[in-house]
């Protein structure tokens, strides 16, 4: 791939860390309606149901590397369902949302801080706003005694919050190896970052990371982690660092010291860096691997060829001769690091979907038994209480038949009593959500 544009993730390319607004659809509302045929006499009630509100659901892919994509765009609403029609038509549900976002998002309620789910598997999905439920047509309320009842319900609101994203994911590619084989020079020739680097072990004591971009579709993640010792996976040197670390990449680029600078066996340090893999999670080899000999600008070519070919024939595996300090070959360590990132991808993305079962829609509870209370103002008297909003927003008092549905519950529950020990009088006023009407004892 020619023109590769690398990029440092301490540069505002690297997104780690988003808040984005989310909102699930409201719920239709269901319609008031009556049958007009020919032929048909008294046509009752037909009016259909809303239809329910699309929810938002967040899923891991394992084609994302970054939260880029949510620099630009915080903002998701979920269709909303269709209102209810004639004839029983019931209205269309609203599409829900789907957002991808990378494997190892952790998925947090941006006001209380909770964390709702960890992303941590390809295909995994959570719900993250849930719609609203449609509403009822009035062809649900016909009785014996009311035979055209001219009430709905409306849709439910469908949830909203704000939600926090943080990439918990390292990167997709890691540079292991011992200290002082040249991880942090190579990943400073593959990117802008500036790691810290000297001839003495651990200078790197934590992490550098860099994006590589090899055109606008092709990206991936690489990091050079603090150099192994023996004795890693006891948690020697800074083994337990790396080792946590690397548990998540989908791709190891094993670095070599070809020129044996540090005095070091390079065909026993390779052994070394698998037994500790192995000793840690033996799982660790199964990843894809690729095998680096960095620093052979520090050896002649007869030379190098010998220990190239010693160290194929000791590992059995395809080898990629580099340079960090002259910059030989480090196009051709992006791309093939490209390629072995890519296919792991792919191997994830076919794999099946951990399962996901999509909660019910909203629908408040509302109670026939319930307190409310009476607040005297200027402008008159304002009854209040949360089921007093929840049978409002169920109901439009538009049809005459909710109104008086809505005021015999409420009179039920004590509103004349209330009203009276409130110091109500005849002709006052009295509000009920935006709707006023004129006290009579």
């Amino acid at each position: 791939m020619k023109g590769a544009e690398v990029i440092d993730l301490q540069k505002e390319d690297f997104v780690d860390r988003v808040f984005i607004y989310v909102k699930a659809g409201d719920g239709g509302n269901g319609a008031v309606s009556f049958r007009r045929e020919k032929y048909v006499p008294k046509g009752g009630p037909d009016g259909g149901d809303g239809g329910d509100g699309g929810f938002v659901i967040l899923r891991a892919s394992a084609n994302l590397s970054t939260l880029l994509k949510f620099k630009h765009q915080k903002k998701f609403v979920a269709e909303n369902g269709q209102h209810g029609r004639g004839k029983k038509q019931s209205g269309k549900s609203g599409e829900d949302l789907i957002i991808d976002v990378p494997v190892g998002t952790v998925v947090k309620d941006a006001r209380s801080g909770e964390i709702i789910a960890d992303l941590n598997r390809h295909g995994m999905m959570v719900c993250v706003a849930r719609g609203g439920k449609g509403g009822r047509g009035n062809a649900h309320f016909a009785t014996s005694t009311l035979r055209a009842p001219r009430i709905a319900e409306s849709g439910e609101k469908g949830e909203e919050r704000w939600l926090e994203l943080e990439l918990k994911l390292l990167a997709d590619a890691a540079l292991i190896g011992f200290p002082n084989v040249g991880k942090s020079s190579l990943i400073a020739a593959m990117s802008n970052a500036r790691p810290k680097i000297a001839d003495y072990p651990f200078t790197t004591l934590v992490p550098n990371l860099g994006v590589v971009k090899l055109d606008r579709d092709v990206e991936y993640v690489v990091a050079d982690i603090p150099g192994l010792i023996e004795g890693a996976h006891r948690g020697s040197g800074l083994g337990n660092l790396f080792l946590r670390h690397i548990e998540r990449c989908s791709v190891l680029v094993h670095v070599i010291d070809i020129a044996s600078v540090e005095g070091r066996d390079f065909l026993k340090d390779y052994d070394t860096i698998l037994e500790e893999l192995s000793k840690y999670n033996p799982e660790l080899l199964k990843k894809p691997q690729l095998l680096v000999a960095n620093k052979i600008d520090l050896l002649d070519e007869d030379e190098l060829n010998g220990r190239l070919e010693k160290l194929k024939r000791h590992a059995n595996r395809e080898i990629i001769p580099v340079s960090a300090l002259t910059r030989q070959n480090i196009d051709t360590l992006k791309e093939k690091i490209a390629q072995f990132v890519g296919e792991s991808k792919l191997k994830l993305s076919m794999l099946p979907a951990p399962p996901f079962e999509k909660p019910k829609p909203i629908k408040t509870r509302l109670e026939l038994k319930f307190d409310f209370e009476i607040v005297r103002t200027k402008e008159g008297f304002v009854v209040e209480g949360e089921q007093v909003k929840a049978w409002l927003n169920r109901y439009s008092l538009e049809h005459r038949d909710a109104l008086v549905r809505f005021l015999e519950v409420l009179e039920k529950n004590g509103l004349s009593e209330k009203l009276k020990q409130a110091g109500a009088k005849d002709g006052d006023t009295v509000w009920i959500g935006d709707y006023d009407f004129e006290y009579r004892e």
